[in-house]
């Protein structure tokens, strides 16, 4: 349940490479870079509840760990895959419905942070939230 509450960005690392590795063009890369992405968590047992805002939209999101489900990344590319716990980390695996590639993502609470790691053809990205 550490997960729960809601987590303001605070920084990105390589984000911008992650993007671009995943297709993004010039212009959403710039606008994603500075999304004020804000997530809500609340888990209960097995199952989440995720809301996503950002300057450019507002999503609520559900899912229960191992179960497979449908998810639009904010530029529109489709995904399908799932949560699971490894640890504390909750590790997503997802696979891209355009052309099959993996991307996989990772949320940890590190220290007072929350970390998302994203991994997509060999290029890492990390964003940082703090407890909005």
């Amino acid at each position: 349940m550490a997960f729960n509450g809601t987590w303001k960005i605070d920084r990105s690392e390589n984000y911008e490479k992650f993007m671009e590795a995943m297709g993004v063009n010039v212009m959403k890369r710039k606008l994603g870079a500075h999304d004020n992405l804000k997530i809500t968590i609340q888990q209960d047992g097995n199952k989440f509840t995720v809301k996503e805002s950002s300057t450019f939209r507002t999503l609520d999101i559900e899912f229960t760990l191992g179960v497979n489900f449908e998810y639009s990344l904010a530029d529109g590319t489709e995904l399908t895959g799932s949560w699971n716990m490894e640890g504390s980390k909750l590790v997503g695996t997802f696979t891209r419905k355009d052309n099959g590639k993996a991307l996989t993502a990772h949320r940890e609470i590190v220290g007072d942070e929350l970390v998302q790691t994203y991994l997509y053809e060999g290029v890492e990205a990390k964003r940082f939230f703090k407890r909005g």
